[in-house]
């Protein structure tokens, strides 16, 4: 079985609802059975992502990630980064420290774009990192990097069954589609060949990512509800363009604190609604497809 919880949903500045970071989970079995996942995943930790995993700690379930009343960075096995924005990296540094120094397990995997790997290091994390105690660090210091080709279609996989590809996204362009790095990813089950999206950050771009929407199982979009002249997110307007058969299957989140509240017409008919944090969904369960539609965990 393969979950995937969100530590919160919101966009860069969220508070109230945190950043969207998600913690993906393998399990043998499932969290009905067993008190923790033989593996998991964080995709992103920014500056939110310590207050929210430390409140998901204590929720039923989680009780693993708990160590004390602190958080148990050891529980961490592996991490995705899809872009360097402080909402999707600013957390590490605590992370890096806390795994380093605060326990005694292997360094957590970082499964990172090649693109990614040098600037991260040199313009984000090495001025908080770059020395510790016994003189000067890199990156590897803290982290077990798998660095990830994408031209080469690289990918990873948890349980050797449970596979994950980055996908380039069109987020911040310098001049041209694709010229700044960003990534989703494309989750599949090994063993049914089904798929999971899980976009990133992303401006609309129906030519790029429409053919794995149209073949995905379960969508996690990303959203704006602001309009705007030149958007670096997908607005509520065009994804309410797409096809009905894509949207019936979406969950969208990355909303604004200010905007989620408002009731958007059509949201839970037109959409499967916007993803809650905290709250298990299914990807697949132990026979490869998804538990229940629209993914909803039964735990």
């Amino acid at each position: 079985m393969l979950t995937l919880t969100f530590l919160g949903v919101g966009s860069a500045f969220a508070k109230r609802n945190f950043q969207s970071n998600a913690l993906v989970e393998a399990w043998n079995v499932g969290p009905h059975a067993q008190s923790e996942p033989d593996d998991n995943l964080l995709i992103d930790f920014g500056g939110t992502g310590p207050l929210a995993l430390h409140q998901l700690k204590d929720q039923p379930g989680f009780g693993y990630l708990n160590d004390a009343g602190r958080i148990r960075y050891a529980a961490i096995r592996n991490l995705f980064i899809t872009h360097l924005h402080g909402d999707h990296i600013g957390g590490l540094e605590e992370l890096a420290v806390m795994t380093r120094y605060g326990t005694n397990s292997p360094r957590p995997r970082l499964h990172i774009a090649k693109p990614l790997v040098a600037p991260l290091w040199e313009n984000s994390l090495k001025g908080g990192l770059g020395v510790h105690a016994d003189g000067m660090a890199t990156l590897s210091d803290y982290f077990d990097v798998n660095a990830l080709d994408p031209v080469e279609n690289a990918r990873f996989a948890l349980l050797n069954r449970n596979e994950f590809t980055p996908i380039s996204t069109d987020h911040i362009r310098i001049r041209t589609k694709l010229d700044w790095p960003s990534f989703g990813l494309l989750i599949r089950d090994r063993s049914s060949a089904e798929t999971v999206l899980y976009s990133g950050d992303t401006r609309f771009d129906p030519e790029g990512l429409g053919p794995l929407m149209r073949d995905a199982k379960l969508i996690f979009h990303e959203v704006q509800l602001e309009e705007e002249a030149r958007p670096v997110h997908a607005t509520w307007s065009e994804l309410r363009s797409l096809p009905p058969e894509i949207r019936k299957k979406m969950r969208l989140y990355h909303v604004s604190d200010a905007h989620f509240d408002r009731q958007y017409a059509g949201a839970e008919v037109e959409f499967l609604g916007f993803s809650r944090a905290q709250i298990r969904y299914t990807l697949f369960d132990s026979q490869g497809g998804p538990s229940l539609p629209g993914g909803l965990a039964t735990d």
